[in-house]
């Protein structure tokens, strides 16, 4: 089985999923309401974070791999 992290990062229902388990997690062990919302928040971040790094990244890849492929048939 071969994961593809790159999709799965960036993915909106892999971090609501992650979201939903560590809130759930925290209610279970009776953490304040305060605290879940400050976690759930701080996950939304970071996933918000990684998913543009990784946007970004495979924007910049396909933008070399064209400006490559442009200098080769000018050639």
């Amino acid at each position: 089985m071969n994961i593809n992290w790159k999709e799965k990062l960036t993915s909106r229902k892999f971090w609501a999923a992650i979201i939903t388990f560590v809130t759930t997690l925290l209610v279970a062990f009776g953490v304040p309401q305060v605290t879940c919302e400050q976690v759930t928040a701080v996950i939304a971040a970071a996933s918000v974070m990684v998913a543009y790094i990784l946007g970004e990244g495979l924007v910049d890849s396909v933008r070399i791999k064209t400006e490559s492929e442009k200098y080769d048939n000018t050639l």
